[in-house]
């Protein structure tokens, strides 16, 4: 994919994703230091559960948070945050610097090893973006390279990475992302997407621990790897087992029973409040940036481009009216307990640029909704009522909530007058192919950051061609976030993003309306849970121990 100003970064909202949850189980291991050097782990097991999926090991093919909880644990990263932080620093990398306005040269620390023995040199990391950009897989983040020309390796540990764009003041926070992570050239194919299994097999691992027994979903089993060289240094625990839950309530029956460590992502909000008052459990809040969306397909969309009424200003009215209808503090308290707060902003609260032009343009003007506003919107378009709506979400990918959370959007949409919903629900591995196949007028989807930064919440969703493959362009927008992107001045660029949402506001190409903390519940004898609950979003095995 040659990016530019039509170019995508993509975002696996799964892009979004709920509150899931992680289990950790068994004997303790010691401290380690957590600054450099190499890896090997202290001792001790750990079981992890999740009702996350995996779709694939490959990071050519996933870009969703279940996958990358994966990759985050065995792949090396050039750039990764370290813990505590949302800024990148060099991981596998000795510096990384702009050599000019459209070149980024990395150089990697000497004599790096594959687990299986192969050498890891720059070889691999040319290997690893050309493949990306390559294969361009629908469900992967090739999109997130949008502005990357070429890669270059002139000696074993340079890197020269050529930029379309120059002074790209993202992209050392894109090396750190689900678009990231360096593969092995000797296992994973240049051209398709590789096996799981030969990935397992083929060892192709440098992160803080390699992958030693693999049943997709069902069953991960990790150790620690002795010769890891990143940013991380040594993980606390030497053996991690990670167990995947069908459901929710299990996970909340063995966290509770101590039959388990550690829940993290997608407890219940309510099974979270009722673990609140455990004594034998600590629940442990991290930052948030998760956030939950709606997205109309303007191709299908009542009065979308391709339907027999295609309207574009009754399209826009109807969008306009689910925009005024949303009760965000009713979803928040109702559904999710506080676990989750009103989102108001298309940039979630707490990153630089986050304003708040969906409470002024939409509902009473203060948060709260307005239906005679969404009247007045459908009728000055000469919209007939009730809508007829088609609304679709996941039932097994942003938490057990989601049936609750859908249900009351569909009554505070129909209580209104103004709407019928016909709202259906999928299971996730056939929902993200469905979304992008046009089946969904309008649908459920979240978003957990690929990094802490307001382009994140931007580029994947706005852009011409962006990973919603929802229709939406307007090329006022698009370039706007391609200038965001380049500008050097720290306020020029925060004005950018804040007229990008401004613009957006207007379009309505996605309705937000909540934004996540982190949570985790883990045993009383269970630390380093607060050091990887951070801002950086990525939750890393290797900080955790028990005892």
């Amino acid at each position: 994919m040659r990016p530019g100003s039509s170019s995508r970064r993509r975002v696996v909202a799964t892009a979004g994703v709920a509150a899931t949850a992680l289990v950790l189980a068994a004997c303790g291991g010691g401290g380690n230091d957590d600054e450099g050097g190499s890896g090997g782990g202290s001792g001790g097991t750990l079981t992890i559960g999740t009702t996350d999926k995996v779709t694939t090991l490959d990071p050519a093919g996933s870009y969703d948070n279940g996958s990358f909880a994966v990759m985050n644990q065995v792949f090396p990263f050039l750039m990764n945050t370290p813990l505590g932080s949302p800024d990148v620093e060099p991981d596998i990398a000795e510096s990384a610097e702009f050599t000019s306005p459209t070149e980024y040269t990395v150089t990697l620390k000497p004599d790096l090893k594959w687990a299986n023995g192969n050498d890891l040199t720059s070889s691999d990391v040319k290997f690893t973006f050309d493949r990306q950009l390559a294969i361009a897989d629908e469900n992967g983040p090739s999109s997130l390279l949008y502005n990357l020309d070429s890669v270059d390796a002139p000696d074993d540990t340079t890197v020269v990475f050529t930029l379309k764009s120059e002074n790209d003041q993202v992209f050392p926070q894109i090396l750190s992302s689900p678009a990231g992570p360096i593969v092995d050239e000797d296992v994973f194919s240049a051209t398709e997407l590789t096996p799981d299994q030969d990935i397992v097999d083929g060892e192709a691992f440098h992160g803080q621990y390699t992958i030693t027994s693999y049943d997709l979903n069902n069953l991960v089993s990790y150790k620690a790897y002795p010769d890891y060289q990143g940013l991380l240094g040594a993980a606390k625990t030497e053996t991690v087992n990670v167990k995947y839950y069908a459901d929710a309530s299990n996970l909340k029956l063995d966290i509770q029973e101590g039959n388990i460590d550690v829940a993290f992502r997608s407890l219940s909000a309510t099974d979270i409040e009722d673990l609140r008052g455990n004594d034998n459990v600590q629940v442990v809040d991290g930052p948030g940036g998760e956030i939950r969306y709606i997205v109309f397909n303007f191709n299908t969309q009542p009065y979308g481009a391709q339907t027999p009424e295609a309207d574009p200003a009754k399209a826009l009215a109807v969008r306009q009216a689910v925009a005024n209808l949303i009760n965000r503090e009713e979803l928040a308290d109702q559904v999710y307990k506080g676990t989750y707060t009103p989102l108001y902003s298309f940039v979630p609260e707490g990153l630089t640029g986050a304003v708040e032009p969906l409470m002024e343009k939409y509902g009473d003007g203060s948060g709260a909704p307005d239906a005679d506003k969404a009247a007045a919107a459908l009728q000055a378009a000469g919209v007939t009522t009730p809508v007829q709506l088609s609304l679709q979400y996941s039932n097994d990918h942003y938490g057990p909530s989601s049936g609750d959370e859908y249900a009351l959007i569909k009554d505070q949409l129909e209580s209104s007058g103004l709407f019928t919903v016909d709202l259906q629900t999928t299971e996730w591995v056939q929902y993200s192919e469905q979304r992008t196949a046009d089946a969904y007028p309008a649908y459920q989807l979240g978003w957990f950051p690929d990094y802490s930064d307001a382009d994140n919440y931007l580029t994947p969703f706005f852009l011409t061609e962006n990973f919603l493959s929802n229709h939406y362009t307007n090329q006022q927008v698009n370039d706007l976030i391609l200038e965001q992107a380049s500008t050097e001045d720290p306020a020029a660029r925060t004005a950018i993003i804040e007229q990008i949402q401004e613009l957006e506001a207007d379009d309505l190409s996605t309705v937000p309306y909540l934004q996540g903390a982190q949570v985790a519940v883990v045993g009383t004898d269970v630390s380093g849970t607060e050091d990887t609950l951070d801002p950086s979003f990525k939750f890393r095995y290797g900080a955790l121990s028990k005892g």
